[in-house]
């Protein structure tokens, strides 16, 4: 309960201060690209219920069933000119401050996956987190805040996903599940602001006993050496 109320607390300031910015966004996306302002996709939410996810309009609107599909990488042709710089700075996850309002999302949880995707994820990793709402950040996000520039990097993307980058998402999420609490959910606030700021952050400063990342990935997102 003082989860939520501290959710849409928070929520209402932010629409409060970001209003304005965000309707120049609107505005803007409504002149460029294809013309749409917003962008709905199913993603699997508590208790492994369906919802659908508000985003500003960042790629064309065909983009799931274009070559790619769920994955987006580095420079990817689908994306939109005005949309590079709002996924760049995550303005274009905005939005989902309404999907936090409705109670769909948190502020901070594990990150909601497409039906395709979450089906990658192994039967307990959803048991455990049937009773958590889904996150507009958290851990797994801020981790692999540059997951577009790791997966551009790959010959196999859709391997390095599956078995590289889905079961060390499932591990950070895990994680959060198993440590949650009010100050690690203001923790995390601060730490997503830090990252977007601040990109070669390393999440395992503020956090020792993170999960070891994977050796195909060590390398590419940044790690504190302990």
């Amino acid at each position: 309960m003082v989860k939520r109320t501290f959710d849409v607390f928070c929520v209402c300031c932010a629409l409060l201060v970001l209003g304005l910015p965000l309707a120049v966004v609107a505005v803007a996306l409504r002149l460029t690209g294809e013309g749409e302002i917003f962008y709905g996709q199913e993603r699997i939410g508590r208790g492994g219920r369906p919802f659908r996810i508000l985003k500003f309009a960042t790629m064309l609107k065909n983009s799931p069933h274009l070559s790619g599909g769920d994955i987006t990488v580095k420079g990817d042709p689908r994306i939109l000119p005005v949309g590079r710089f709002l996924r760049k700075t995550k303005i274009n996850e905005l939005p989902q401050l309404f999907n936090v309002l409705l109670g769909d999302m948190s502020l901070i949880g594990y990150r909601p996956l497409t039906p395709r995707v979450a089906a990658l994820f192994p039967q307990g990793y959803w048991s455990e987190l049937s009773d958590i709402r889904p996150g507009l950040s958290g851990i797994g996000s801020i981790v692999f805040r540059d997951e577009e520039r790791l997966l551009s990097a790959s010959s196999d993307r859709e391997r390095l996903y599956s078995e590289v980058i889905v079961p060390y998402k499932a591990a950070l999420e895990l994680w959060y599940a198993r440590h949650q609490s009010f100050w690690l959910d203001l923790k995390l606030i601060a730490l997503t602001v830090v990252a977007i700021l601040k990109p070669n952050m390393v999440a395992d400063r503020w956090f020792s006993d993170l999960p070891q990342a994977p050796s195909a990935v060590r390398n590419r997102i940044p790690q504190h050496q302990h």
